[in-house]
């Protein structure tokens, strides 16, 4: 008789879609609500989205453990920031942080996959997708999650970014107005619903421009 032993990990994959694309002069950041695990809907109201500073959000998917753990401890470093520089933190400066925090982590990483999203000193939009372990680039759009392979495709089609090899250096905006682009990530959102079974219920999009905050929603399927 073979040897049976109990196999535990300290992790899960609670599925869910994440998408950031940068605008002119605005962000959009979206990402559904569902939370799964193995074929158990846990939840099919729990938001990916969280805010760090006024003109930065952040949307993570993978373990939501760790998710919450990291969206606590950037919180706390935030205030300390807060704290000894009378201001808050520029979009860029909580890319580095998030990089460093994750890095931080790598031999036991948060198992969180997120994108960055928000405005930078200039008031254009800025996007940063990361790996577990904290490399990051800023990039036009991104997807993480496990949607993401079906949503990158339809997002390389329709905003064909310049590649970061050209010289000069080209803008990593996308050329779309705000509207087209809440469009388009719903666009994606319905088709990836079609077939990941991870991804579902609502649809959370927050957009991010020099008035501020401003956030909608939209059903998806709930099979």
């Amino acid at each position: 008789m073979t040897k049976q032993q109990a196999n535990w990990s300290p992790y899960d994959n609670n599925g869910g879609s994440c998408v950031a694309i940068a605008g002119a002069d605005y962000c959009v950041i979206a990402a559904d609500t569902r939370m799964s695990t193995g074929y158990n809907i846990l939840t099919r109201e729990c938001s990916k989205i969280t805010k760090l500073a006024d003109k930065c959000m952040m949307a993570s998917s993978g373990f939501q453990a760790d998710v919450k753990a990291l969206q606590k401890l950037l919180a706390a470093r935030h205030l300390i920031y807060q704290h000894q520089h009378n201001k808050q933190m520029s979009c860029p400066a909580m890319a580095q942080l998030l990089s460093n925090t994750l890095y931080y982590k790598r031999f036991f990483p948060y198992y969180s996959f997120n994108v960055l999203g928000g405005l930078d000193s200039e008031g254009k939009g800025c996007v940063y997708t990361y790996d577990a372990v904290g490399s990051y680039e800023r990039v036009g759009y991104s997807s993480q999650g496990s949607g993401s392979t079906l949503i990158m495709p339809f997002l390389d089609n329709q905003l064909k970014s310049p590649s970061p090899l050209l010289l000069p250096a080209q803008d990593a905006v996308t050329p779309l107005s705000e509207s087209e682009a809440v469009d388009l990530v719903k666009t994606v959102f319905a088709s990836a619903t079609e077939r990941d079974i991870y991804t579902g219920d609502k649809l959370e999009i927050v957009v991010v421009n020099a008035e501020g905050i401003r956030s909608e929603y939209m059903d998806l399927r709930k099979d």
